[in-house]
């Protein structure tokens, strides 16, 4: 592969480029190319020659000699990429070649339309007057930015064209910035290099040669492994799904399995496409990046856990409240409240009794949950969880010493858990206690030691929700089990979760994927 010609120094416009090591470039990259597609060779006249570009009509009409068993990376830079032109074809081949291309036809598509991706903006909006507040910008009605591989030379904005490019990985985004009463994002399309001035032309080339350098930095050396697999995790999270231990052991037993595992972050929403496959062990929600991780990962084909019909399904507890109705499975008495309906409040009450628990929909780790003992206290509860959504959930209070965590991969049981109350609290988690009683012990038996009754209805559940990885919570009080909730990316701790399998719960779950992994390629082949 040759250099990537981008600039370093300031040069004249005809010769705007940078050069770097090409040989220890060739040493890292291996069996990887690179290819520069442009709808015409004078688009790039600005440049340095390469001999990595290639026009869009010869990358459509002839398949690119020389690049089995490569890991090909495209770098689309079409004039336009309007439905059915040039550069919608190029990204479209180049996923049917399995190129890695950028932008992809995802990209595209959701750009063309606010609707589709208007959604990723909500998330965005909201860093947006902390960011901009003191800068010059925050005087203004309104003003573009432009993006080169997600990097700006306006430092405050730097963290958000990071998230942009994340959301929307494209070589040039034009983002709109408007402001009501507010900052908000109104727009976001993407640009031509043909319409670039000098300057502008300085930082697109230092962005290229950035971006090219962090394609090929890590050797491939996975390429020893059957599967690569991406672990999602925040090192910075509180109550994380697994600890840093079981992480290890996730890479470790991996190893052994002959699959390449390694850590990512939220910052890594780029290099999705590098990997076979996705397991999330970081909290889920719909609306944060957990979320857009899975929908991801799933569009480029990706086997993966938490997959996001789970994540839809398990994360509101009005969904599993109304799917255990319809198929009649045990669950305290529960009903939903409206924001628009306070009057009903008292009805409710008197049907439940008291104490009773106050839920709202997407809580998770024992948050948004309130125990009320009478009509005063749930009036106070429930104005205050009415401000975080318009739905809440009231159940009847049902004390038990410990409640069960039965893990299901694949529909079938693979743990049993109890997780006791924390100490002097009524649920497992106390967030009000320090650090050391946070959550109360847990005691890990093997399946079969679990009630029967137990493990079956956990089974029954999980099988309405998929395939995937959950963990179901019960309650048992004499012969009645009931169904709390279902985690669509249940704890596996090591010391707790893995106390009665140890290595063999890391082997499970890396075998369900590799099943699953295998079986994708048959289908691939045949």
């Amino acid at each position: 592969m040759n250099a990537v010609p981008v600039k370093t120094e300031v040069l004249t416009h005809a010769q705007r480029s940078a050069t770097f090591n090409i040989e220890s470039l060739r040493a890292v990259t291996g069996q990887s190319q690179l290819l520069i597609v442009v709808e015409r060779l004078e688009d790039w006249s600005s440049y340095l020659p390469s001999e990595d570009l290639i026009t869009a009509q010869d990358y459509l009409e002839n398949p690119v000699q020389g690049t089995a068993g490569k890991r090909v990376q495209v770098i689309n830079l079409c004039r336009s990429y309007r439905y059915l032109g040039h550069g919608y074809y190029c990204s479209l081949l180049a996923e049917a070649r399995g190129h890695n291309v950028i932008p992809s036809v995802k990209t595209i598509s959701e750009l063309t339309r606010k609707s589709l991706y208007s959604l990723s903006l909500d998330d965005l909006d909201k860093r947006l007057e902390h960011t901009l507040r003191d800068h010059p910008y925050d005087d203004t009605e309104g003003f573009t930015l432009t993006l080169y591989f997600g990097q700006t030379d306006l430092v405050p904005l730097q963290d958000l064209a990071r998230q942009v490019f994340e959301a929307f990985p494209a070589p040039i985004l034009l983002v709109e910035f408007r402001k009501r009463d507010s900052w908000h994002i109104t727009g976001i399309k993407t640009g031509s290099m043909t319409r670039l001035r000098d300057h502008q032309q300085d930082q697109f080339a230092q962005s290229l040669d950035s971006f090219s350098r962090k394609i090929w930095r890590q050797p491939r050396s996975r390429r020893t492994f059957r599967y690569d697999l991406a672990i999602l995790h925040d090192p910075q999270e509180v109550l994380p799904p697994s600890n840093q231990k079981a992480l290890e052991s996730f890479i470790r037993v991996g190893q052994q399995l002959g699959v390449d595992v390694e850590l990512i972050e939220k910052k890594d929403y780029a290099r999705l496409a590098e990997y076979d496959a996705l397991l999330i062990r970081e909290t889920t929600s719909v609306d944060n990046h957990t979320y857009r991780f899975a929908k991801k990962a799933e569009s480029e084909g990706l086997v993966v856990m938490d997959d996001p019909a789970s994540i839809l399904r398990c994360t509101n507890k009005v969904y599993l409240t109304d799917l255990l109705k319809r198929h009649d499975l045990g669950m305290p008495a529960t009903e939903v409240l409206y924001k628009e309906r306070p009057d009903e409040l008292e009805q409710v009450a008197r049907r439940l009794g008291f104490p009773l628990v106050l839920k709202i929909p997407d809580g998770c780790f024992s948050k948004g949950v309130i125990k009320v003992q009478n009509a005063q206290e749930m009036q106070e509860a429930a104005s205050t969880l009415f401000e975080h959504s318009v739905l809440l959930l009231a159940q009847e209070y049902l004390y038990t010493e410990y409640d069960w965590r039965i893990g299901v991969l694949n529909r079938k049981p693979i743990f049993a858990c109890q997780y006791f109350m924390s100490k002097g609290h009524w649920q497992i988690y106390n967030h009000k206690a320090t650090a050391t009683d946070i959550n109360g012990e847990c005691r890990t038996l093997a399946i079969h030691d679990a009630p029967k009754a137990v493990v079956d209805l956990a089974v029954r559940t999980a099988n309405l929700i998929g395939d995937g990885l959950y963990g179901v919570d019960l309650k048992q009080s004499g012969e009645r089990v009931v169904v709390i909730e279902v985690n669509d990316n249940p704890n596996l701790d090591a010391g707790i979760e893995d106390a009665w399998l140890q290595d063999d719960l890391y082997v499970l779950v890396l075998e369900e994927f590799i099943r699953r992994l295998d079986v994708k390629r048959r289908g691939l082949a045949s």
